[in-house]
């Protein structure tokens, strides 16, 4: 069963088309990737997702009582302000010890609740980020290019813990991001997005297809070779789909 279903969604600012006929699904346990290049409506398409922003055409559903953790791309705290981890992840309602203790465990930076947020490098800001979206055990995870400034071994790193995360929690993820180069093995299935769906399909269909090539070029080779590394190559990859439209 969907946690979130797209129907037909189209979404017009200031006049201008910027999203238009998306169809897409994010159900329990899996995780979903979102890729396209700048400007292509990624960023508006987590607004609608999360209701902040009403499409002119078609349907949003989203399961009864879904709840929905966030994860956004950065977060700018005074470096002169002097607050825990433990004090951020408590407001604006304190949070229970054993919540905070189990929601950082999850995050992967068990025992740093007493740091200073000031203190941290981005990796660890980042899954203190992490910690604070997963407090309530959410049904769906958004995380919007929440790797932007890591390097590559930190952000692959970071992707292993999303994965950690699906399973301890069992909710649906669906990240938006533009590292081609190690996405791939983190998702169940990629969705490349120009305005509209240009393919969708598991990653190793989705890197192949003519669609994402004409917007990314060919340089995908680092990211399949990850991606077979994580995985064996007998997926069933009938169901990705040639949405059409010109690029």
């Amino acid at each position: 069963m969907s946690l979130i279903s797209l129907r037909g969604v189209d979404v017009r600012i200031g006049g201008r088309t910027v999203l238009q006929g998306i169809d897409m699904d994010v159900a329990r346990g899996e995780i979903v990737t979102i890729v396209g290049p700048n400007g292509s409506g990624k960023s508006t398409l987590l607004r609608v997702l999360v209701g902040a922003l009403k499409p002119h055409a078609g349907r949003v559903r989203r399961a009864g009582g879904l709840r929905i953790g966030y994860v956004p791309q950065s977060l700018h705290i005074d470096a002169t302000l002097p607050i825990t981890v433990a004090r951020f992840l408590g407001l604006p309602n304190r949070v229970g010890r054993d919540a905070l203790a189990a929601a950082l465990a999850q995050a992967g930076l068990p025992d740093l609740g007493t740091r200073q947020m000031a203190d941290l490098s981005g990796g660890q800001f980042q899954r203190v980020l992490l910690a604070r979206a997963i407090l309530d055990k959410p049904d769906l995870l958004l995380l919007d290019e929440a790797t932007q400034g890591l390097d590559q071994r930190g952000s692959a790193s970071f992707y292993q813990q999303i994965e950690e995360v699906r399973r301890d929690i069992g909710c649906g993820i669906l990240m938006v991001s533009h590292e081609l180069h190690v996405v791939m093995s983190a998702s169940d299935r990629v969705i490349c997005l120009n305005g509209h769906i240009c393919c969708e399909g598991h990653p190793e269909v989705v890197a192949s297809a003519p669609e994402y090539r004409a917007l990314f070029g060919t340089g995908t080779k680092g990211a399949l070779a990850l991606y077979r590394h994580e995985h064996d190559h007998g997926h069933d990859c009938s169901h990705a789909h040639d949405h059409g439209g010109t690029l």
